[in-house]
């Protein structure tokens, strides 16, 4: 079974787990996703099953956004609710500190992940490591925060809106806005709302043709058995004279080519149109 949708991954259950959920409902063999979820954290979650497994590296993730709760004064080894060191009591802090905080945030930020997250050092997740007792090092990187937005502050708990770039930290973003207030906190509440732009229908089949961020070129018959066997083709036969990547569609099954330095690449070929 060929098939794309967005699930609502529930809290408190690993991605993985939920998954193996969703495929033993469903009884297919093959499936994945893109973009885990932490076990806290709740919300939408790509599931692709058969075939389509294969598209998760050219959907357009960007942004994701979520609504997160960060609880100030809260310490946590896993920067959330599950690895609770000492909860501090803090000072109160007037709303609009926090919202010109916030909005501070804005544009590329350097952090580092969390050292229980699914990140691998050595060819080893760092969460294992540190379940273990290992000592977790882990690099700087980037996240692009491209709009923040205050919801609601209720001592010490402090709500936000944030759309941001694949690969980003919330609990760590969650960190570094603590941090600025001299103060601990982790995350409370997590829900991922959307992946570029897809959200949560009620797992609604969609049609990979209108989520793939390519053009699409409808393919005459008779260049039909040369794409489905990965046979050479040209610029000429699909019209195509600016390089990029395009979709090419048949009735039956569609393929992902590159058009670059005058050469057409088959990156995904025969995926079957359902």
């Amino acid at each position: 079974m060929n098939c794309i949708f967005v699930a609502k991954k529930p809290l408190f259950i690993s991605s993985n787990a939920y998954l193996s959920q969703l495929k033993k409902r469903d009884k297919v063999k093959k499936a994945g996703f893109s973009g885990i979820l932490d076990p806290f954290a709740c919300g939408t979650l790509i599931i692709a099953y058969g075939g389509y497994t294969r598209l998760f590296t050219f959907l357009d993730k960007n942004p994701k956004v979520y609504q997160a709760t960060l609880w100030l004064g809260l310490e946590s080894d896993t920067l959330d609710i599950e690895g609770i060191k000492k909860i501090h009591n803090i000072k109160r802090f007037k709303e609009e500190r926090l919202e010109s905080l916030l909005q501070s945030f804005c544009g590329k930020v350097s952090f580092i992940p969390p050292k229980y997250s699914a990140k691998k050092i050595n060819g080893k997740k760092a969460y294992e490591i540190a379940r273990s007792g290992g000592k977790v090092v882990l690099k700087a990187q980037e996240m692009e925060v491209f709009k923040i937005e205050f919801l609601n502050y209720s001592h010490p708990f402090l709500s936000f809106k944030v759309w941001v770039s694949e690969g980003s930290y919330i609990r760590s973003l969650g960190e570094l806005i603590a941090r600025e207030l001299d103060c601990f906190g982790s995350l409370s509440y997590l829900e991922r709302l959307s992946e570029g732009g897809l959200v949560y229908q009620n797992e609604k089949k969609l049609n990979p043709l209108d989520i793939l961020p390519f053009p699409i070129i409808k393919c005459q018959e008779n260049l039909k058995e040369a794409v489905f066997n990965g046979k050479r083709i040209s610029k000429e036969d699909l019209k195509i004279y600016k390089e990029g990547k395009y979709i090419v569609k048949f009735e039956e099954f569609f393929s992902i080519i590159l058009y670059q330095e005058k050469n057409i690449e088959y990156l995904v070929n025969r995926i079957s149109l359902c």
